[in-house]
């Protein structure tokens, strides 16, 4: 009898172990990383989702030799926007180039981090003086190993100075292999599944979302060390060469890239004509174009393999990247719901 019982108990735990975990409840959110105003759709968005969170990308910091550290493009959100998002919480997101690390000392990001906690509180003010700011300052930087410790010990003094709770961006290389990178020294991270290979090292491989790469990162079951949020991408674009030379980043899809350009291989287009897009944009014939899409189907496989090797707690945030009306209009409103609830089935 004990012997049945031992295998019985043994089953049952096998079972969950392999059993994708079904969360009670999650934050809805989106990040918002344009500097323009959000327009209406944008707005209608956020109540349709019933969104709880928005990221906002306050600004950038860069390094230059003539002004050291320095902030850009630093969000336009104001006045006209404040009341239409009054129902969510605005989490302050910073973007920080990694190569400034090489140029600063401790005591340069010492007075970073003074700059970015000074900042923030001043954009908390005067740009969401009435709406709910979270006591909460996210920083997302691809840090390397080579970067960690001077990136650590900035994220320690941003917590000292700020005195608030301090999120990080936490990519799947650093988040397979802790004990290479290290554990960044924050209350919680969020997990950047998307942007998984250079765009530029892997030309047969979307760039943005690739199951076979997320899965080669999330193949073991584990628990990493901070608690995890979850950020999911719904955007897509489009890379342009001209001569075998990037020529930049376009927000076209496969359907309008097919009007002027003929596959030559999956992913790939060729320019077939002189194109001239609103003027603003003139593509020469023999010009090769990258379409990096990313649809439901993909997004839905994606969340299949987080659910069943991250371990994630209830209550945790489900981020979409990023909120754009030209990119919500590439999905239905169940789709776009559906990879919410997703982690909840």
């Amino acid at each position: 009898m004990k012997k049945i019982l031992l295998l019985g108990m043994i089953s049952v735990l096998l079972f969950s172990c392999s059993e994708d975990r079904k969360l009670a409840k999650v934050e809805r959110a989106f990040y918002y990383w344009k500097s323009s105003y959000l327009d209406s759709g944008e707005n209608t968005a956020l109540k349709f989702y019933h969104a709880n969170k928005l990221y906002i990308k306050y600004f950038e910091i860069d390094y230059s030799e003539a002004m050291g550290n320095y902030p850009l493009d630093k969000t336009q959100i104001g006045e006209y926007n404040r009341e239409k998002i009054d129902s969510l919480t605005i989490i302050p997101t910073i973007y920080i180039k990694n190569e400034i690390f090489q140029y600063n000392k401790e005591h340069d990001l010492d007075k970073l981090a003074d700059n970015i906690v000074f900042l923030t509180d001043k954009y908390s003010k005067e740009k969401f003086e009435n709406t709910s700011v979270a006591n909460e300052i996210q920083i997302d930087c691809d840090w390397t190993k080579t970067t960690k410790e001077k990136y650590f010990y900035l994220l320690k003094k941003i917590k000292e100075l700020s005195k608030r709770e301090i999120s990080c961006t936490l990519r799947l290389y650093p988040y397979k292999y802790p004990e290479i990178m290290g554990t960044p020294p924050v209350d919680k991270a969020t997990l950047m599944c998307y942007n998984l290979v250079k765009p530029l090292s892997d030309g047969d491989k979307n760039s943005i979302l690739d199951l076979k790469e997320l899965d080669s990162y999330l193949n073991l079951k584990k628990e990493y060390p901070l608690p995890l949020d979850v950020a999911l991408p719904i955007y897509s674009w489009t890379h342009w060469y001209q001569n075998n030379h990037f020529s930049g980043l376009l927000t076209l899809g496969s359907k309008e890239i097919k009007t002027f350009a003929k596959p030559i291989k999956p992913l790939w287009y060729e320019v077939t004509k002189d194109t001239s897009l609103n003027y603003e944009t003139y593509f020469r014939k023999g010009d090769q174009l990258k379409c990096e899409e990313i649809n439901a189907k993909l997004i839905n496989d994606a969340i299949a393999i987080i659910k069943k090797n991250v371990v994630l707690k209830d209550g945790c945030t489900i981020a979409l990247f990023h909120l754009d009306e030209h990119i919500l209009n590439q999905y239905s409103n169940e789709e776009i719901n559906g990879f919410y609830t997703a982690f909840t089935k």
